[in-house]
């Protein structure tokens, strides 16, 4: 079976094997550490609540059995020490089918945390972990040489994610086209990172080379992937270049890197790790990895008519399992940077001299002095959400009302969540929300005050706030 294997990508897999098991420790840590206050059951969207409006046929997920917030912790806690021991090296030191059960259940459990995760949990780099997770459970062992049919399509998959973010920007903005949308990004995206004001600062005519090179790395090499190596292996290789840019340009989680391990999975390195004998491999195993092919082969078809349509949906899971799905980013780029600040008081009665302190979050804008922080790939939930608020109070509906309320609380699984909190002793009496126009300061602005940030008030967005508990009520 000459054509089932690729002796010659055996260390690429051992990369990408060991990488994306660091990275399920990371989101598994990412979930034990942040879920209480988000989605635990005194939380913001509880889980409880969620499972009485859903089904498991919709949701697959352990916790329609029972939650808990015990049970959560012990799933979360559980998955990070699992994936720690993949990442050492445990899937080789097991036969081929109990390494294949460990992988399963790292996504068995990532699975469980995600389908009732909510909104904190709609990101596409979820759907992207769990769909790279599956087919990983399918990659093998040192007991098998690496079987090409699940090679291809891990291909197959960073195909959809390069491409389809390549589409979505030529169909969206027109500063894509016009190759200026980076005169803009570096600023409003989501969550800078410790260089994003450097990125914004170059000279427009790199950000036009920058915006340029995306598209070709994009729209074009993504077809060269399946092509014979080692031409694959130099379209990974693009691929991972422009991807680091994107880590040292910015915070998106686990995004970036997860992309960079399914470049990997493609590259040529048998020139570092030498000949390597190919086991036989099992019968058994073979017609598993046929019938998975088979399965995604099917999937496919709803990818593939997103990626047709003019109409191409961004970030989108066609089943409850996140099988097989559609990937896209910044179809859209904002050329203004709102940022919600939020302040309490201990005054009973705010008036003109009242004295309103800020509470810090740890990756979002917030003082003017404070330079943006390296986090990915962590994952900062509260951080992201707040940044969706700022453009639209609707994506907070469900959830932001009981945020206002906890840090009226002096909650402390939710202060937990932020970097800063200035009423220590005793919780705030009033909290207000208000809006801020943000954007980098100048080279000048930056020698003269030392601030990265120059914020301007536009308006409040929650007035003074005080607690008003119902009677009888004991609980958030």
């Amino acid at each position: 079976m000459e054509w089932f294997t690729a002796p010659e990508l055996w260390l690429g897999r051992t990369v990408f094997q060991r990488g994306l098991a660091v990275l399920y420790c990371v989101a598994f840590l990412s979930a034990a550490l942040q879920f209480r206050a988000l989605i635990g059951e005194r939380g913001m969207l509880p889980v409880p609540e969620y499972l009485r409006r859903t089904t498991p046929l919709r949701t697959p997920s352990l916790f329609h059995w029972r939650y808990s917030d015990r049970l959560f912790a012990g799933v979360a806690w559980s998955g990070a020490a699992l994936a720690a021991a993949l990442a050492a090296g445990a899937g080789d030191a097991v036969p081929l089918g109990a390494a294949m059960a460990l992988w399963l259940a790292l996504w068995v459990l990532y699975l469980s945390i995600v389908n009732v995760g909510q909104t904190w949990y709609a990101f596409g780099w979820e759907s992207l972990l769990l769909e790279t997770g599956f087919l990983a459970v399918f990659l093998g062992n040192d007991d098998v040489a690496p079987p090409l049919p699940v090679l291809l399509l891990l291909r197959w998959l960073l195909f959809r994610v390069e491409f389809g973010a390549g589409l979505i920007k030529i169909r969206g903005d027109a500063c894509w086209r016009k190759l200026t949308c980076l005169d803009h990004h570096h600023e409003t995206q989501p969550m800078p990172g410790p260089l994003s004001w450097f990125f914004h600062r170059l000279p427009r005519p790199l950000h036009r080379v920058e915006a340029a090179a995306n598209h070709v790395v994009q729209l074009g090499v993504p077809f060269l992937l399946f092509a014979p190596q080692p031409v694959a292996s130099v379209a990974a290789g693009l691929m991972i270049v422009t991807q680091l840019w994107l880590v040292l340009s910015g915070n998106f989680a686990w995004l970036n890197w997860l992309t960079i391990l399914l470049a990997a999975s493609a590259l040529d390195l048998s020139a570092l790790s030498g000949d390597r004998a190919a086991p036989a491999t099992p019968v058994w195993y073979a017609v598993l990895v046929v019938a998975l092919t088979v399965l995604v082969l099917v999937l496919s078809r709803h990818p593939v008519r997103n990626l047709l349509s003019r109409r191409q949906a961004m970030n989108r899971s066609f089943d409850p399992f996140h099988l097989v799905n559609a990937y896209g980013a910044f179809g859209t780029v904002g050329r203004v940077r709102d940022e919600i600040v939020v302040e309490g008081t201990s005054d009973p009665a705010p008036g003109p001299g009242t004295e309103w302190k800020e509470y810090g979050f740890k990756g979002k804008p917030g003082d003017p002095r404070r330079w943006p922080r390296q986090y990915a790939p962590w994952h900062l939930r509260l951080d992201w959400l707040l940044w969706f608020v700022a453009l639209s109070p609707s994506y907070g509906a469900a959830w932001f009302d009981g945020f206002v309320r906890r840090l009226l609380l002096n909650d402390g699984d939710l202060l937990k969540l932020i970097r800063h909190n200035p009423f220590p002793d005793a919780p705030p009496v009033h909290v207000r929300c208000r809006l801020y126009r943000y954007r980098f300061t100048t080279w000048r602005e930056l020698r003269e005050t030392r601030d990265c940030w120059h914020r301007t008030y536009l308006r409040d967005m929650v007035p003074p706030t005080r607690l008003r508990t119902p009677p009888g009520s004991s609980a958030p």
